[in-house]
């Protein structure tokens, strides 16, 4: 929370820090990220990262950026000043508040396409979307990677569907040109709800993610992509960190994702070098190799006899159910209910009550003894 002079006071017990004016532009390295993953989880641009964005929608001549969930970018545009670009955060962060106006800044819950604000912040993004003149508008959207793709996807197309209903010409683009950041791994729900993104094969790194960070081998590579519906040979990718243009797919790859001339496609996915299977006809990760057993390939060391398609239970292995509906997974449950009680216990409970019963039968057998 920000406090000015006067309010200090009233909050003498709590620890407070004085904070500059350079800070106040960059509120994202001022307060504490939130990190509920599945809701609200905060995982900052690099500055690597988020100037790649900013230039490239530069350079493709957008002057209106729609920051939904993407609070440094939103950073950045302000303070490129020599650029005449103009931004709208959307965020779940109410704390972002307290550092711009109702004009740059929207509670917004991206999951139901929810305004805190009512039809004041309605009227707000109503207002950024419309173009004027050579304007052109562009949203970038980084979700929490735990959320639904579906929801998701909801709330961007109506966002898209509200961009179409305020411009003037119908002659223009039928969907707003949208940027989503993503895990390449989902790549098959998102464009079973959006056909027409695709995805890109840069690699978004952020700086409070253990391991989405950029790299150039292995495991430390971030699997975070971007997905957009920007026509992708107009997007180029650096080729100082590792990238090339593909003439054959029109458009820039990493420099290990080599053309597939069976394919016709540059097929990599996580950024790595992939090989071509004449028996799945498709290709696949060069660790992988193909199993006549299962018919597809897989690793080495994968479970071997069970199809790609083939359903069973994990608890038992059967494949006539699944572990939802499985007898032994619940078989515990069927016991008689009652208090379990370990057998070592229950022969030391018996020992103290033996020596109890021969101590009380020495005792009245002395007390019979005495004479009245």
């Amino acid at each position: 929370m920000l406090l000015l002079p006067a309010e200090h006071g009233a909050h003498s017990s709590h620890r407070t820090t004085a904070v500059t004016a350079a800070q106040l532009r960059r509120p994202s390295l001022l307060l504490r990220p939130l990190d509920n993953k599945k809701s609200n989880a905060q995982y900052l641009f690099t500055d690597r990262s988020a100037n790649f964005l900013l230039d490239s929608l530069a350079s493709l001549g957008y002057t209106k950026v729609l920051c939904v969930g993407t609070p440094r970018l939103q950073e950045l545009i302000k303070l490129q000043k020599s650029r005449s670009m103009k931004s709208l955060l959307l965020d779940i962060d109410l704390r972002y508040a307290q550092f711009y106006s109702q004009n740059e800044f929207c509670h917004y819950n991206m999951f139901n396409h929810h305004f805190f604000g009512g039809e004041a912040s309605s009227a707000v993004l109503k207002s950024f979307l419309k173009e004027v003149g050579e304007e052109k508008v562009v949203m970038v959207a980084d979700p929490p990677f735990g959320g639904l793709v579906k929801p998701l996807a909801n709330s961007f197309s109506l966002i898209s569907q509200t961009w179409k209903d305020l411009q003037d010409s119908e002659d223009g683009p039928t969907e707003m040109p949208i940027i989503w950041i993503f895990p390449y791994f989902f790549e098959p729900r998102i464009l079973e709800c959006l056909p027409s993104l695709s995805m890109l094969d840069y690699q978004v790194d952020y700086d409070n993610h253990p391991l989405y960070k950029h790299g150039k081998t292995g495991r430390r590579q971030s699997p975070v992509r971007l997905f957009t519906n920007i026509s992708s040979r107009c997007i180029i990718l650096p080729q100082e960190e590792g990238y090339r243009f593909c003439s054959a797919c029109q458009r820039y790859v990493s420099s290990l994702n080599k053309h597939c001339s069976e394919c016709n496609r540059c097929p990599s996915k996580n950024g790595c070098e992939w090989k071509h299977c004449s028996s799945c006809e498709k290709c696949v990760k060069s660790s992988w190799k193909h199993c006549g057993s299962c018919g597809r390939c897989a690793l080495p060391d994968h479970p071997c006899g069970r199809g790609q398609n083939q359903q069973g239970c994990f608890s038992c292995g059967g494949l006539d159910h699944k572990r939802k509906f499985c007898p032994v997974k619940d078989a515990h449950k069927n016991k008689p209910k009652g208090k379990t009680v370990d057998k070592r216990f229950s022969r030391h409970r018996l020992k103290l009550k033996a020596k109890n019963k021969s101590g009380a039968a020495r005792q009245q057998k002395k007390m019979a003894a005495q004479p009245l």
